[in-house]
């Protein structure tokens, strides 16, 4: 019951903390949601599939910051992975938090860039990549059968709410004068941020017309 709730929570705080680090981003997003849904009704999610951009950015923030970072699994058999023999048994542990940031898979790996997933040049390009375990560079959720059953409720929640965010607000982070938006990590089960986001938000949009 509770898949899906508290990792997306954190997916919204990394997601918004890479928004207002980047506001060219956030400006881009802003520019394809007006131009989608207006400036006089809410986004909902009858809109989301028409707004690729937003989907770039929700990708880019699961390469840099996934929800699970380590994917335990245990093998069934003996193998050899990479010149090692792992016997039957063996927990093992897939770094997905570093294969995100692999320049040998990734072109300027530490740069926040959703325009990466916006070009499909073929299927084994970057911009065919989905989130559902087909690819192994970008792997948010896992793969196969013990993927993260909450994957759907997130896929169904984060592109409204982050469009909703973007569309109706404004957001200006609480730091110290002059520093920049502290961006470190917790380390744990979910990797959260070492520090709670803390935003003032302002209204952009102070109604609509369907409320």
């Amino acid at each position: 019951l509770t898949a899906a709730t508290d990792t997306t929570a954190i997916a919204v705080e990394w997601t918004l903390a890479e928004l207002i680090s980047n506001p060219e981003v956030f400006d881009k997003a802003r520019e394809e949601i007006d131009k989608v849904v207006g400036k006089h009704r809410l986004v909902t999610e009858l809109d989301t599939p028409n707004l690729p951009y937003i989907h770039a950015i929700i990708k880019e923030s699961f390469r840099l910051h996934p929800p699970i970072p380590l994917l335990i699994r245990k093998s069934v058999q003996d193998c050899t992975v990479g010149g090692y023999h792992i016997s039957a048994n063996t927990i093992l542990f897939v770094n997905i938090w570093a294969i995100g940031r692999n320049p040998k898979y990734w072109e300027s790996p530490m740069k926040f860039w959703p325009e990466r997933f916006l070009e499909s040049n073929g299927p084994g390009s970057v911009g065919s990549m989905d989130i559902k375990g087909h690819h192994y560079e970008l792997l948010p959720f896992g793969s196969g059968r013990r993927g993260c059953p909450g994957m759907a409720l997130a896929m169904q929640e984060l592109p409204v709410v982050l469009a909703a965010m973007i569309q109706c607000f404004n957001w200006k982070p609480v730091t110290l004068d002059g520093e920049e938006l502290d961006m470190s990590e917790r380390p744990g089960l979910t990797a959260p941020r070492a520090h709670d986001l803390v935003c003032v938000p302002s209204a952009r949009i102070n109604s609509f017309d369907n409320f």
